[in-house]
């Protein structure tokens, strides 16, 4: 079995459309630049602006020329889901015993995690658009059906 080139390949790779796009924007745009500085027309920063923007846009199209003919070993694609080297399986087993430890330590305790709001929340007095008062503290729970 023959192993495949590595880069350079001959040719333009194997993304030749984005090639081809790449080089027709450059093209267009040095043409359409050309128009505005040579052309004498009296719009002519419309077309030099319009060439830069068009060969500005053919970037695009020459990332992705070369990122889809980079090269990767089939050795680095291999799904690491499940596969975790065994040195990386100790370092977090440790750290899972750890934090779940100081997790339960806390919950032995007895001491809560968040204050009961009930206890420190203060008295609020509302108002109704009828003018009359409802007084209300933290311990006491006054219900009144709402009517819009």
């Amino acid at each position: 079995p023959r192993r495949p080139a590595r880069w350079p390949r001959p040719g333009v790779g194997r993304c030749k459309c984005s090639f081809w796009f790449a080089v027709a924007h450059d093209i267009l745009g040095v043409f359409i630049m050309m128009v505005g500085v040579f052309g004498g027309l009296i719009i002519h920063d419309l077309f030099i602006y319009a060439g830069a923007i068009i060969i500005f846009l053919s970037l695009i199209w020459w990332v992705f020329w070369y990122a889809g003919n980079i090269d990767v070993p089939p050795e680095e694609l291999e799904d690491d889901v499940g596969k975790m080297k065994l040195k990386n399986r100790r370092i977090s087993q440790v750290v899972r015993r750890v934090s779940s430890g100081i997790r339960n330590s806390f919950r032995k305790s007895g001491r809560p995690f968040r204050e009961d709001p009930a206890a420190t929340a203060p008295d609020v007095a509302l108002s109704t658009i009828y003018d009359s008062t409802i007084a209300s503290s933290s311990n006491e729970l006054v219900r009144e059906p709402l009517s819009v």
